[in-house]
């Protein structure tokens, strides 16, 4: 089966549930990770509408890009012939895998200071306990590189997202009466229960789209390329989440569209209307792959 066995990788599904974060090593051939690079290339070149740079002034470059691009030939390829969704079955104990979206992170040039400790479920407005995020890094990484999950947090509340300001990572993307403020993580690294590991091409960290985590800094010299992929199971449902407060209209008030033009594609600009979508054609606690999120398992 191209797509691979779910068994082989049943014995992370214990940790994930416990943790809300799990470490597969080597995960990937090297065959496999080619074609992920391949979509990440493709996606970077196709990004579109989607295309964000955070933090230009610091001088290097955060390009993030997001989209559904499962029509295209190299997503295809990645979905239906490498044992990602195999991963994803495992952890969710189940074979209908529907696949909400990518994100394409690119870390390069100057030093690049981290990406804010955040929750991805503060962005959508969907909960379950079969939603989980891979993320899958093009190049090798040391640990104080990589990405960094606080373990069990997905367990607890949901807080405010980030509006990425350059000066304060907690400054909230809606109004703090709707969701409490992010804490500083950061500052207080010792009292929370942090986990990251060095990365080699192949690796994959996955973890519940709940649990709070954040993207270390790069050196001066240094490339981050990194693919990040949601799946979602059947038991994620809509779930109302706050509008955004003004002046944080985008993905993060901070962000802005790169100089370089990136060739548009349909599916990015349908896909980042998702949640509009569930909002208007679901009603709460009604299943979100009814909205037409494509299954690629099962």
């Amino acid at each position: 089966m191209k797509q691979g066995n779910a068994s082989l990788y049943a014995s992370h599904r214990e940790p994930f549930l416990r943790d809300g974060v799990v470490f597969l090593e080597q995960a990937l051939a090297p065959q496999h990770m080619q074609v992920v690079e391949d979509a990440f290339t493709w996606k970077l070149q196709n990004a579109g509408k989607s295309a964000e740079m955070f933090y230009p002034e610091l001088g290097a470059t955060i390009l993030q890009a997001t989209g559904n691009s499962v029509a295209a030939p190299s997503f295809q390829q990645m979905l239906f012939e490498t044992p990602l969704t195999a991963v994803v079955a495992a952890l969710f104990d189940s074979d209908d895998v529907w696949y909400l979206e990518e994100q394409v992170w690119l870390k390069e040039g100057g030093a690049a200071r981290r990406t804010p400790w955040h929750q991805d479920s503060s962005y959508y407005p969907f909960e379950g306990p079969k939603s989980v995020v891979l993320w899958i890094p093009l190049d090798d990484l040391k640990k104080e590189n990589s990405l960094d999950v606080v373990r069990g947090s997905f367990k607890g509340k949901i807080f405010n997202g980030t509006a990425m300001d350059i000066d304060d990572d907690t400054l909230p993307l809606y109004s703090e009466d709707d969701l409490p403020r992010l804490p500083n993580i950061e500052k207080e690294r010792d009292k929370w229960d942090i986990v990251s590991w060095p990365i080699k091409r192949g690796d994959i960290l996955a973890f519940h789209s709940n649990a709070l985590h954040g993207g270390a800094p790069t050196a001066a010299g240094m490339r981050r390329r990194s693919l990040t992929l949601r799946f979602i199971g059947d038991d994620v449902k809509k779930t109302r989440r706050p509008q955004r407060r003004q002046g944080a209209d985008s993905y993060a008030a901070n962000a802005k569209k790169p100089d370089v033009a990136y060739a548009d594609i349909e599916d990015s600009a349908a896909i980042s209307n998702l949640s509009l979508r569930i909002d208007h054609a679901l009603r709460p606690g009604e299943a979100v792959y009814r909205v037409g999120v494509p299954k690629v398992r099962g």
